[in-house]
């Protein structure tokens, strides 16, 4: 997929004679110092551009032919940067103003400067670049720094782009609850969707705090890394009991916090599909969950990412209702992706499929998929 580390942007060869035979080393110009640990640090040359963009979001959603405010920022990394600023975007999109200018004297200085996009009459993607115009060049970088203890640090400099989407996307119900689990970024993406989302901690998480809530999501193998996940399941099993929707993304199977991750029987797997591509069947066409308020067809699928699911679960309670079968090729189907269990009053979700991914990388099946799963029942 690509390389470990940036290839060197000043390569240079050392080059031995030895008896007669020639040794050629790659190798690259480098600044050693020691950290607060008195432990080697290797610097790399790094070329950079006058000044870095960022774009407020990575996944901007609109219905079709509607408008949406972007913010983009720009900041100095030389003195006197003066330039033009610009949101790039296919024929069929449009973008005002078209261009504003900009002045920071000093380094580090920024400025944030608002555009807005508005869609085409039809269902359309589109990566929507920002660039600075300085002196007949064009500069586009973001700035995303990798610094740990325990390798090189690394700059990584990709393009500062927004991929818009325009589709038709219906939703239900207005406040989500998100417990975090190892890291992903599905708190944005359900706010994009145009959800208020009310961050939760499992240390501190009672009943009541759950009331307002039109939905509950766990985020990934949060039964994997958080420690007081157990003492919450009392309350997050109420709020479900009561009438609430509670949606758990995949765990690894080992190293579980808590007994249990659902109301029944339920066990997790090392199952998994990796095909992004693959087949996925119906099992049940008329479930709330494939049709209200979206309905779900095969071109929901279209376009994923990496694979379709990791995890899944392989034995659970007769509550369960298995949605979904899919499989990779010369492999049994498995119909662990997507469990829908009705559980007092309200609905009970499991999914190992990949939402983590497929959000972020601005797949509207997955964000109608979604949708329906937090809408459940309302």
């Amino acid at each position: 997929i690509g390389s470990a580390e940036n290839s060197p942007v000043f390569p240079i060869e050392d080059v031995f004679e030895v008896a007669g035979q020639k040794l050629v080393i790659t190798d690259e110009p480098v600044q050693v110092s020691l950290n607060s640990a008195v432990n080697k640090r290797r610097q790399r040359l790094n070329v950079i551009p006058p000044v870095w963009l960022k774009i407020n979001s990575e996944v901007a959603l609109l219905a079709p032919g509607k408008s949406r405010t972007v913010e983009v920022e720009i900041t100095a990394s030389r003195a006197q940067s003066d330039g033009v600023l610009r949101l790039e975007a296919p024929g069929d999109w449009k973008v005002v103003p078209l261009k504003q200018s900009f002045h920071l004297p000093k380094v580090e200085d920024h400025n944030k400067f608002k555009f807005t996009i508005t869609a085409p009459c039809h269902t359309a993607t589109a990566k929507i670049r920002a660039s600075a115009e300085m002196h007949g060049q064009r500069y586009s970088a973001r700035r995303e720094e990798i610094d740990y203890p325990h390798i090189p640090p690394q700059l990584l400099q990709p393009p500062a782009v927004l991929k818009a989407l325009s589709f038709e996307l219906a939703t239900r119900g207005h406040k989500v609850g998100y417990l975090p689990g190892a890291g992903d970024s599905l708190p944005e993406n359900i706010q994009e969707m145009g959800y208020e989302v009310k961050l939760l901690d499992d240390a501190s998480l009672t009943k009541e705090q759950l009331k307002e809530l039109d939905a509950v999501v766990i985020g990934v193998r949060a039964f994997n890394v958080r420690e007081k996940i157990a003492d919450a399941l009392p309350a997050l099993f109420d709020y479900v009991k009561d009438g609430g929707t509670l949606i758990v993304q995949y765990n690894r199977p080992d190293k579980l916090k808590a007994d249990k991750v659902a109301p029944y029987d339920l066990n997790i797997s090392a199952d998994r599909v990796t095909d992004e591509t693959a087949s996925m069947t119906f099992l049940v066409p008329d479930h709330p969950v494939l049709n209200t308020p979206n309905k779900i067809t095969s071109a929901d699928f279209d376009g994923w990412v990496q694979e379709r699911g990791i995890y899944f679960p392989n034995k659970w309670d007769e509550h369960f209702t298995p949605i979904l079968a899919c499989n990779d090729p010369a492999e049994e189907p498995t119909k662990g992706a997507l469990l829908v269990a009705n559980y007092g009053k309200g609905h009970y979700i499991y999914t190992g499929l990949v939402f983590f991914r497929q959000l972020p990388a601005g797949v509207p099946g997955a964000y109608r998929l979604f949708a329906n799963m937090i809408s459940i029942g309302k």
